[in-house]
């Protein structure tokens, strides 16, 4: 009957329906075939913030990289905005300034509401992970080689940096002493604002040693400057160096290094790592927002892996997913959904998240007693935690 009306009018009219009609049903068409295209797509903001570690380290152009992913790929700006320490990194995340944050092991710190994050602004936090970066590089400490040190109990008397606000970059350092059974109390602690700073400190000749990724670019200029770079050992088989290590940072894993500064597969380097970068939300962030994330990085490995020694990390086959803070329930469809989290994985992470759930009520009880004054309020804090998590058969760490 359609027809019929339109062909009874004038030749024009008739051609220019047609004409309409026929844009009309392509673009139909099209839509139609696109949408099953575009819904299989992770559905991402067009805009998105992270924080990172200071430009030029390999958390940073890690971040930059995946930026560089997912703007290529699915048109999306990410801001990264680079920290001089922990607090500078996380505030912004705390406070919902950015989505997410490209850290370090400070995450644990925060999660746990210990050192920096043991004041009456902080305490304990609720964070989660999305995805880690575990590459063939280690978490270690480097002399400049004309120091002639070699080891960690020849460090007793030197100069060694202490990075304020910085508890991941202090409590790593505290730990790799304790391998050669020392403590701050044993070397002349030097004072720098952030991590690029207290390298160029080394380079310079202020101090001795610094902790840091092999991979970073510090490292690499400091094996470039007239002092060179040497990395100290922490021997697997040295059962005490690892016992007190692991007393004071429990995050630390063996592990063999074969990338980095002046580190190669014919020279690896024997001592510990952890995870880094850590891509971190507060458990609030949106579960969608958090799986189609997960999966743009995942999926577009291939694409941000050579941009940095550190890159390769990200692979899938490099996931740690029983570590120590608790992955976020949108990462956690995502893993489940490509058959990779397991009941066991499962089982740790509800413990961890378990854990998050005992600290929040033992910082509850302390805020409640409306404590002014803060150091009383810091001990307070200290003693509640250890109370609270001994009862719940879980391990304080630090007392």
């Amino acid at each position: 009957m359609l027809l019929k009306v339109l062909k009874s009018l004038p030749q024009h009219g008739f051609k220019i329906i047609q004409s309409v009609s026929l844009v009309v049903s392509l673009t139909l068409t099209g839509a139609s075939l696109a949408q099953p295209n575009q819904s299989n797509q992770p559905q991402l903001p067009r805009q998105m913030a992270w924080t990172a570690y200071n430009l030029g380290t390999t958390g940073y152009n890690q971040a930059v990289a995946i930026g560089a992913m997912l703007r290529d790929k699915y048109n999306v700006t990410l801001r990264v905005i680079p920290g001089q320490n922990d607090v500078s990194r996380l505030l912004p995340l705390k406070t919902g300034r950015v989505d997410f944050t490209a850290n370090g092991v400070a995450t644990y710190f925060a999660q746990e509401g210990m050192f920096q994050f043991a004041n009456p602004e902080w305490g304990p936090q609720p964070l989660r992970l999305l995805m880690t970066s575990n590459g063939l590089s280690n978490q270690g400490i480097a002399v400049a080689a004309d120091t002639g040190i070699t080891s960690f109990a020849e460090l007793r008397g030197r100069r060694v940096p202490y990075v304020r606000a910085a508890p991941a970059l202090n409590v790593s350092m505290e730990a790799y002493l304790a391998c050669g059974g020392l403590t701050w109390d044993d070397v002349v602690r030097v004072d720098f604002p952030g991590y690029d700073a207290k390298w160029n400190g080394v380079i310079n000749g202020d101090i001795d040693v610094a902790f840091g990724t092999t991979v970073s670019g510090p490292p690499y200029r400091l094996e470039a400057s007239p002092r060179g770079i040497l990395w100290l050992p922490a021997p697997h088989d040295d059962e005490g160096c690892w016992e007190r290590m692991l007393a004071i940072g429990p995050y630390f894993t063996k592990h063999n290094a074969t990338r980095g500064a002046g580190i190669s597969e014919e020279n690896p380097h024997e001592a510990g790592t952890y995870p880094y970068p850590l891509l971190t939300a507060l458990a609030t962030q949106d579960n969608d927002f958090v799986y189609a994330l997960t999966r743009a990085i995942n999926e577009n490995y291939d694409d941000f892996k050579d941009s940095d020694p550190g890159a390769i990390g990200w692979a899938l086959e490099s996931q740690v997913f029983q570590w120590v803070v608790p992955y976020h329930e949108g990462a956690v469809n995502y893993w489940r959904e490509i058959g990779v989290w397991t009941d066991a994985i499962e089982a740790h992470n509800q413990a961890l998240i378990h854990r998050q759930e005992v600290l929040a009520s033992a910082w509850a009880e302390v805020t409640e007693r409306g404590i002014d004054d803060r150091d009383e309020f810091v001990e307070a804090w200290h003693q509640q935690r250890t109370q609270r998590l001994e009862e719940a058969g879980l391990d304080p760490v630090w007392r």
